[in-house]
């Protein structure tokens, strides 16, 4: 059995829900932070029942159920209080969750409350919705309703009128609601990393510009300057697209959980109100547009950038090797030039090696006749002329050798 068989079999079983189907308050909210965070948390919340190597984990708090979950990049608490039709009004967060919670306020991203109850009696106003926005889900089984705004406390607000839902599919339906609204905040953490980086953009195109113009100016004297200032402003595009790639593309992953959860509601139109989906997409797709425009936008100018270097460094390179091919021109000049003066020279030296040797064969003509030898002076001409010529021809040779060499 591989060592890896019952973990990954097991994850079909993973983030299960909390079911019920009596009237309740479900309290849910959702922490930006580490492993360690949610270690620490649990252990204030539920410490006799915390498994620290779990993802997730159903227990109670206070006697009441009380489910936990661990992601990539944050944590969730969910709680869920029965109640009677006459407590389903809005409430603050149970003391005891309140008080185990309170040292992570910061932390909070998103905190929801959702009112599950039936229809008998229901009076929609008594929930103070404002211009509320409403949804028939699960075929016609349910009704949601919410507008979207945020108490003093910073919690969003939810009441879920079930009709024919019993409770695996009233836990099922009630975890799609949180999960959207937690995965759009965390889609949404990329609104103003993307704002910051749009504003360091500018300031890059400005650059950019300023680079472009300054190359198509250069005369290639101050091609060392440019192609400096260009790789510095390579730096700098990498380093924000390097910060920015892990929070776009979290972004993007969100986002199409949240549209998928979406599509699992069956929404349908509840009178004439608008829908959620509907009231969700038309406001969070633009920041999800937001987000992936300026990561093409980061992405574009990181390649206009290389390009620019390219163009750049393909000029110098041209121009290195125009003076390249004039150097070998002025060398191959000079080697005719070489050329040229080495022939006078072998010239002038077989010309001076025949007077040498003309001198020499004059002062052994002389001696010979100061010995009183009977040689006419065209018979000793006649007698030296063949070994003038074969000290000559052994020159040259010894001259084309070295040559060669």
């Amino acid at each position: 059995m591989h060592a890896l068989r019952k973990a990954l079999h097991n994850e079909l079983h993973a983030r299960p829900s909390l079911y019920f189907d009596e009237p309740a308050h479900v309290f849910h909210l959702a922490f930006l932070g580490t492993g360690a965070d949610c270690e620490a948390l649990l252990r204030r919340c539920c410490p006799d029942t915390f498994d620290p190597d779990a993802a997730q984990g159903i227990t109670r708090l206070d006697g009441y159920p009380f489910k936990w979950e661990r992601h990539a990049e944050f944590f969730t608490l969910t709680l869920v209080l029965p109640a009677d039709h006459s407590e389903l009004s809005w409430t603050s967060l149970p003391q005891v969750l309140a008080q185990a919670v309170e040292p992570y306020q910061q932390q909070v991203i998103n905190a929801v409350q959702v009112i599950v109850r039936d229809e008998a009696g229901l009076d929609l106003e008594r929930y103070g919705f404002k211009d509320p926005c409403g949804s028939s889900v699960g075929g016609g089984d349910a009704v949601v309703w919410s507008d979207f705004r945020l108490t003093e406390d910073g919690s969003s607000r939810f009441l879920f009128i079930n009709h024919r839902l019993n409770a695996y599919r009233q836990g099922r339906m009630i975890r799609r609601l949180l999960e959207i609204e937690t995965y759009r905040m965390m889609a949404s953490l990329a609104l103003d990393t993307a704002k910051t980086l749009s504003r360091q953009l500018d300031d890059y195109d400005r650059t950019l510009v300023s680079l472009s113009e300054r190359n198509v100016a250069s005369d290639g004297g101050n091609a060392k300057a440019l192609l400096e200032d260009i790789a510095q402003l390579s730096r700098q595009v990498v380093g924000s697209s390097v910060k920015c790639r892990h929070r776009f593309s979290a972004t993007q992953a969100y986002a199409q959980l949240v549209f998928e959860r979406l599509g699992e509601l069956r929404e349908s139109h509840v009178a004439d109100c608008q829908r959620l989906g509907v009231f969700i997409e038309r406001r969070f797709k633009p920041t999800v547009r937001y987000c992936a425009a300026t990561e093409q936008r980061l992405e574009h100018l990181a390649e206009s950038v290389a390009n620019l270097g390219d163009l750049l460094q393909a000029r110098v390179q041209v121009e290195m090797e125009e003076q390249n091919a004039e150097i070998l021109r002025s060398l191959n000049a000079r080697a005719e030039s070489q050329i040229k003066i080495q022939r006078a020279v072998e010239g002038l030296s077989i010309i001076a090696i025949t007077y040498y040797l003309l001198s020499l064969f004059k002062l052994i003509y002389a001696g010979l006749h100061t010995l009183g030898a009977p040689l006419s002076e065209r018979d000793g001409l006649l007698a030296l002329a063949p070994l003038a010529i074969l000290i000559l021809v052994v020159v040259l040779l010894r001259i084309r050798k070295a040559k060669e060499h």
